[in-house]
């Protein structure tokens, strides 16, 4: 794969929720792969996972992976993360399992608090990865 290959292709799984708008939820050009926030929604039912912010990070990280994954990448191919959290005192909960999920070799991360997020979610997380040569 050419570092200056300019063709965009969307991804799609069926590992992950849809996208719940006029986007899609990974988008691979070159030897980079842009993901969606992703929510913690289990795939299956369509509905976010109960459990508090600690649930609903380890499903919106293991929906990333499935994106991650049907591009072609990993979560070890992660090179920056966006954390969107609707309470920033869950930062440290969100923490606890964020460290499973990337346990070495850390990406580049910022996390913010937000007003709301889509469907009530605690968390989104957005990520770039690099997409492994062929």
């Amino acid at each position: 794969m050419s570092y200056f290959q300019n063709e965009k292709k969307t991804v799609a799984t069926d590992k992950a929720p849809k996208a719940i708008g006029p986007y899609s939820v990974g988008v691979t050009t070159g030897t980079m792969v842009f993901t969606a926030g992703q929510l913690p929604v289990d795939p299956t039912t369509g509905k976010i996972v109960e459990g508090g912010v600690q649930a609903q990070t380890k499903q919106a990280l293991s929906n990333l992976r499935a994106v991650l994954e049907a591009a072609g990448s990993s979560l070890e191919q992660v090179v920056k993360t966006t954390v969107f959290l609707q309470d920033m005192a869950e930062f440290a909960l969100m923490n606890e399992v964020y460290a499973t999920f990337f346990t070495d070799n850390y990406p580049a991360r910022s996390a913010v608090q937000v007003a709301a997020l889509p469907l009530g979610a605690a968390v989104e997380i957005e990520a770039v990865a690099l997409l492994p040569g062929e």
